[in-house]
């Protein structure tokens, strides 16, 4: 495909619009009383697995990068984003079928130690702090990785390298929490 004089602007706009819309809708849909044939219980672990393997592609796509191996770079890259989309894809089968799960909801019976109260207290607000803001980049970077392959694609090395240099932090950032968030929330699954 031939994508040198091909203005997407609209189209990246449309998707990156509709993602987070659709994701947003998902939070309040009723939820289908249907049995899937598994557990989707597993997803979360699932999806962290998607997470964790983005940010070593992405690692491993900085390093091609630097040291001049442009096309294990882009082939990287393209793994990359084709992970994020099947971890979008999961993302959004699990929350279409499941209730969300609450931070610190713990029932030991009813029974809940003091001990127990401080930690989930203290973690809380790390947890919100970084599910916050995983959120708000997640939504930031669908536009930034679109437009950043879209100039990588039409050959236009200044504007992707310029816009890379935001992307990959803030994409790292994405995926890096998305497995932290997993392994802090975990717990009340």
């Amino acid at each position: 495909m031939n994508l040198k004089n091909r203005n997407l602007n609209i189209p990246i706009a449309l998707v990156s619009i509709l993602i987070p819309v659709a994701v947003a809708i998902l939070f309040v849909l009723p939820k289908p009383d249907m049995e899937v044939g598994f557990d989707v219980k597993m997803m979360p672990f699932f999806h962290a697995v998607l997470n964790s393997a983005t940010a070593v592609l992405l690692l491993a796509s900085l390093y091609f990068i630097k040291n001049g191996h442009q096309k294990a770079h882009k082939w990287a890259n393209l793994s990359a984003v084709i992970l994020s989309v099947f971890f979008l894809l999961s993302y959004v089968t699990y929350h279409f079928l499941t209730e969300s799960t609450k931070f610190g909801d713990i029932d030991h019976n009813g029974v809940v130690d003091a001990a127990e109260i401080a930690l989930v207290g203290g973690v809380r607000y790390a947890y919100y702090f970084l599910l916050l803001t995983h959120i708000l980049l997640a939504v930031v970077i669908v536009p930034m990785v679109l437009f950043t392959l879209l100039f990588a694609f039409q050959g236009n090395n200044p504007r992707h390298r310029k816009l890379a240099r935001f992307t990959w932090p803030v994409w790292f950032y994405v995926a890096v929490t998305g497995v932290i968030v997993y392994i802090m929330i975990q717990p009340y699954y």
